[in-house]
């Protein structure tokens, strides 16, 4: 899923903040027991989000998306002192992994780890967000970001993740899946409510800033 070669991927890797035991024990068995392990952030996107994060410094982080919980716990690092975490997940065959790895975190008491259809439990959630990072299914991206837009602070910051699609935006006969990510990326070109750059970070990072 990257777009750049292995050894410019080990540089970047080699000047950026090292991966801590817990995040290199979630990737470890997250690539052993479960399916499609490439859904996982890594290393570099998670450093890439726990920069982001602290730079917004959030009391509330919305997560769409927990999978074994690598970028929850990224993400957790910019937290506030009183801040909290909401992670959104339909798997509950993932629960006991990822409730595990979140017991085993300094975040543990800060992360609010929800299971169900994030159409539905989005709903009961009454807060306002300083950063959302939306990485569930692809075909609901706008759904999610039309959902969570108009509870995300002025100036706060809404990611989107796999929005290059392996490079596929490029082709000219598309296939579904990327004409969804297609169709998504040009209503963010159209939003004149938000500031937008899509950094090519692992499959490619949406960071949507709004004004």
């Amino acid at each position: 899923m990257s777009l750049i070669n292995d050894d410019m991927q080990q540089l970047l890797l080699n000047y950026c903040e090292p991966e801590n035991a817990l995040l290199q024990k979630i990737d470890r068995e997250t690539n052993l027991k479960v399916l499609m392990p490439r859904m996982l952030s890594g290393h570099y996107q998670g450093r890439v989000l726990s920069m982001l994060s602290k730079m917004v410094s959030p009391s509330r982080i919305l997560e769409i998306g927990t999978f074994t919980g690598y970028a929850t716990l990224c993400l957790a690092e910019g937290l506030n002192e009183n801040g909290i975490l909401y992670t959104l997940d339909i798997n509950e065959e993932l629960e006991e992994m990822v409730r595990a790895n979140f017991a085993a975190s300094e975040y543990n008491n800060k992360i609010k780890y929800i299971l169900g259809d994030a159409n539905e439990t989005l709903n009961g959630l009454n807060e306002t967000f300083d950063l959302v990072f939306i990485d569930a299914d692809k075909k609901n991206n706008g759904t999610y970001y039309d959902m969570v837009f108009d509870r995300v602070r002025p100036g706060g910051l809404i990611i989107v993740d796999n929005v290059l699609w392996s490079g596929k935006v490029l082709n000219t006969n598309q296939d579904k899946d990327t004409k969804n990510i297609s169709t998504f990326n040009d209503k963010i070109l159209a939003d004149s409510r938000v500031e937008k750059l899509i950094l090519p970070v692992r499959d490619g990072l949406f960071v949507i800033r709004k004004k």
